[in-house]
């Protein structure tokens, strides 16, 4: 296959929105200053709303200085950056009106679409793209998730995708995939000898993956009504960890590669039945409670009406494989949760026979890698040591914690913890779709989600209620301690 052309501009549509002003601008005001867009490219955002250009670079320009912040904008840096931008009111499902995008592009070669919009929007636009003629060869389009709402949606959004552009175009980006731990997580397993012939059942005694979130769903309320912490966080970011921790060692880190070995893990996924649902996944949705040190309301008053959505979920997933067969995976994510935390925890086995007698063997315990993502990223082995100092009656252990810790590792004084976004969107200017997710992977995931949630109607299993600030319903610990296990806080 033949290298990808470098992009030459960005068309940002929806790009008055929270997501653009919060995390797309400023990832690229930062690839600028660290020399990373190429001379000459334009960023282009097309929103509905008439703005002024001044307006327009006034807003980028405080989404910048938030995130920046405490360091102050490098005014050289922000002056070459301002003149890359332009804006343009335009439907961008209207084909006739992208006629203004086009004289904006001003003869880009290799322009990348960027749809931070509704995936309700994201057929309309890619049929004005390919009827304005922007649609070429050499274009790129970046889809934000979720890609649909379940198999039949989502088979429909990539049916209109693959009419208009080649697989290698299209870039699904799920931002979790662009943080520097979860790229780590392949480094430590496969370029490290020390564990990859200990990642297996033979070791292994279970894995937990937690994506907690403080705030409530607020006013995303209409969309997250109709997604729920299921099709919201686990079809895509919790699965897409799973994988990453799961999957075979690939041949190499060529996308397709990658993506190979993530397919075999969500086709390797047991599927839920009706018994299934109620003894392996919890429903919740929050009520009023405290977190935060404030009082705050129910999902439903949030909503103003009663809801069935759940907004958290705790699932026992097992992988029907050679590598992982007997190993539980305990998923859970939640709004309203006491910390924002996302985490996986790969829990070992103790030793198969403890020498020390006595204090010592009640101390031991087995190893434990941790993987913080958020809010700081880490990497923490848990491993047993000889507690200094005299004893009687036998060596005394303790657990001690050898931490990879990436801000300490690369902490100075003008050092800063990049956006996701920002190594996704170096990605897409270059063509690599290794950290991007393919078609059959996203329809894999919607496939076995699909699988759950008919479980959860047939059970006719309604959200239980939990105090906003809780982790989650009492049945999410019974959910863990049923296979004999605890939750890792």
């Amino acid at each position: 296959m033949a290298k990808a052309p470098e992009a030459d501009a960005i068309v940002l549509f929806g790009g008055a929105g929270d997501l653009a002003l919060r995390m797309l601008f400023p990832s690229l005001y930062f690839l600028d200053a660290d020399g990373f867009l190429p001379e000459g490219f334009r960023i282009i955002a097309v929103a509905r709303s008439e703005l002024a250009a001044e307006d327009f670079r006034r807003q980028v320009r405080e989404a910048v200085e938030t995130r920046a912040r405490p360091v102050a904008v490098d005014e050289a840096v922000w002056s070459r950056f301002a003149a890359r931008l332009d804006y343009r009111a335009v439907d961008a499902t209207q084909a006739g009106e992208l006629k203004v995008v086009e004289a904006a592009l001003a003869g880009a070669r290799a322009p990348i679409f960027y749809l931070a919009l509704s995936p309700s929007l994201y057929i309309g636009v890619c049929q004005a793209l390919w009827a304005s003629g922007l649609a070429t060869p050499q274009s790129r389009i970046v889809l934000e998730k979720p890609i649909g709402q379940n198999l039949e949606s989502s088979r429909e959004i990539n049916a209109a995708l693959a009419e208009v552009f080649e697989e290698e175009q299209v870039f699904r980006i799920d931002h979790y995939l662009g943080k520097e731990t979860v790229q780590n997580l392949i480094a430590l397993r496969f370029a490290n000898t020390l564990f990859e012939p200990l990642w297996n059942n033979l070791t292994i005694d279970h894995v937990q993956i937690t994506v907690a979130e403080t705030e409530g769903v607020g006013e995303r309320w209409p969309y997250y009504d109709e997604y729920g912490a299921l099709r919201d966080m686990v079809q895509n970011h919790v699965l897409q960890l799973l994988c990453l921790v799961a999957m075979e060692p690939p041949s190499d880190m060529d996308a397709d590669s990658l993506r190979n070995e993530k397919v075999k893990v969500l086709r390797s996924l047991r599927p839920f039945t009706r018994h299934e649902a109620g003894q392996s996944s919890v429903r919740g949705q929050y009520v009023a409670g405290v977190a935060g040190g404030e009082a705050v309301a129910a999902y439903e008053a949030e909503r103003g009406q009663p809801s069935a959505t759940e907004t958290f979920v705790a699932l026992r997933v097992d992988i029907d494989n050679w590598r992982w067969a007997g190993v539980p995976f305990f998923l859970r994510t939640g709004k309203r949760l006491p910390e924002r935390r996302t985490q996986i925890a790969i829990q070992f086995k103790g030793v198969p026979h403890s020498i020390f007698g006595g204090q010592a063997t009640t101390d031991l315990t087995a190893n434990r890698l941790v993987i913080d993502l958020q809010p700081d990223e880490d990497i923490e082995l848990l491993l047993m040591n000889k507690a200094p100092g005299l004893s009687q009656g036998g060596m005394r252990l303790q657990s001690l914690p050898l931490s990879l810790s990436l801000l300490k590792a690369y902490s100075g004084p003008n050092s800063r913890r990049r956006i996701a976004y920002e190594r996704l969107i170096l990605d897409v200017i270059h063509g690599d779709n290794a950290l991007f997710v393919r078609r059959d992977e996203v329809e894999q995931a919607w496939r076995w989600v699909d699988g759950v949630a008919e479980a959860w109607d047939e059970a006719a299993m309604a959200p239980r209620p939990y105090p906003a600030g809780s982790w989650g319903p009492a049945g999410a610990f019974a959910l863990i301690e049923r296979a004999g296990r605890a939750w890792y806080e």
